[in-house]
């Protein structure tokens, strides 16, 4: 059976965007199957894995989620075990996340507990999305794996390895991506008049997209409004018949989201109306707040507190987007960061988390679901 560091770095060489990790699938699969099989049930999902350890008693269900996809940044970390697939890279740790599920679902193997235990690998975290579809399909085809209580953790660069942080309540925002294409009339330079001009289009509506945030929303509820990619022309003497703005928004609360989105349409219509243009706009995919469990969070927390080989942490609350907060919308649960102790961030291309964490965090874990097995 391989060592967990191997395993970390077999998934590291394999990094495959949201819905089509095959190559990880297949790796995932052949390690539960090595494991012995008769306490499992595999049951696949897309290119996802649910496994549940059947427990002693199976008084109730307690669920741990990892996701498993990777992101179109080419690595630069100069590892020996560096992707291997161009342009793509693990650079959200979710190959460690993957590895330490796997170190768990083999503790549970080995040592089971009263309570059943359900592994979820969810799939297209970075995106489309694959914590909404995935929970919907369980509800609708295998309720008897929806957990009564649900943990998952995310890598933190910030923090050294055997600390971990969160919160009760409102953890992570509600997030949706943006993209609107503006389309006008291409043109020689020297004819303006002769053209509907996008580069300036697009350079106006950046700028009123901008206000939303300091003069429309109340400015007690934290929300921001980011273009961060902004395409337009060809060369320098004709004027641009395209452009098109990439962003991302973001808000602690759900209704403030609409309201974004609202302006934000009326901006586009209002942007047609005066540069004589049209606008497509997609709001891709968007995520549900993470909100903790109060009382599980408490008590994770004051677990981790008592724990000698942790540094448990009450964290603020961050703009950060995890669609693990669609599991949380309908099931008791808890996410936390946990340390790994990195100089360089999340989506960095040279992020190497300190594999650490591999021994430390899955006993502490384990250690956690039997403290709260049957309570």
């Amino acid at each position: 059976m391989k060592s967990l560091l191997d395993i970390r770095r077999d998934l590291h060489r394999i990094p495959e965007l949201g819905f089509q990790e095959v190559k990880t699938n297949a790796y995932l699969l052949e390690r539960i199957l090595e494991l012995p099989q008769d306490r499992l049930t595999i049951i696949p999902w897309k290119t996802g894995i649910v496994v549940k350890v059947e427990g002693l008693q199976g008084n109730k269900t307690i669920g741990w989620r990892t996701d498993i996809d990777g992101l179109p940044i080419p690595e630069a970390t100069g590892l020996a075990f560096k992707s291997e697939h161009e342009g793509q890279m693990h650079a959200c740790g979710h190959d460690v996340h993957m590895t330490i599920a796997i170190g768990l679902l083999r503790n549970f193997v080995e040592n089971p507990i009263n309570d059943h235990i359900v592994i979820i690998f969810q799939p297209a975290e970075e995106g489309p999305g694959g914590a909404f579809p995935m929970r919907e399909w369980l509800k609708s085809e295998h309720p008897e794996l929806i957990p009564d209580q649900i943990f998952a953790f995310h890598i933190a660069p910030e923090y050294p390895v055997g600390t971990v942080a969160t919160r009760p309540g409102l953890l992570f925002a509600n997030t949706s991506e943006l993209f609107i294409d503006l389309i006008g009339t291409e043109g020689h330079a020297a004819y303006p008049h002769q053209s509907r001009d996008m580069s300036i289009a697009a350079a106006t509506l950046l700028l009123q997209l901008q206000t939303i945030v300091s003069r429309t929303l109340n400015p007690m509820e934290p929300a921001v409004v980011t273009i961060g990619k902004m395409t337009s022309g060809t060369v320098q003497n004709i004027i641009s018949g395209k452009a098109r703005l990439e962003g991302t928004f973001r808000a602690m609360d759900a209704e403030t989201m609409t309201i974004i989105k609202e302006k934000i349409e009326s901006l586009c219509r209002a942007t047609e109306i005066a540069f004589d243009c049209e606008i497509q706009l997609d709001f891709g995919f968007t995520y549900y707040q993470v909100k903790n469990d109060e009382t599980l969070a408490t008590e994770f927390l004051a677990f981790a507190e008592q724990d000698s080989s942790t540094n448990g942490i009450l964290c603020g609350a961050a703009m950060t987007g995890e669609d693990f907060g669609f599991f949380l919308e309908e099931i008791p649960g808890v996410l936390f960061w946990a340390g790994v102790d990195s100089p360089y961030g999340l989506h960095h291309a040279k992020l190497n988390p300190n594999e650490a964490i591999i021994d430390y965090l899955i006993p502490f874990v384990a250690s956690y679901f039997r403290e709260i097995d049957s309570k």
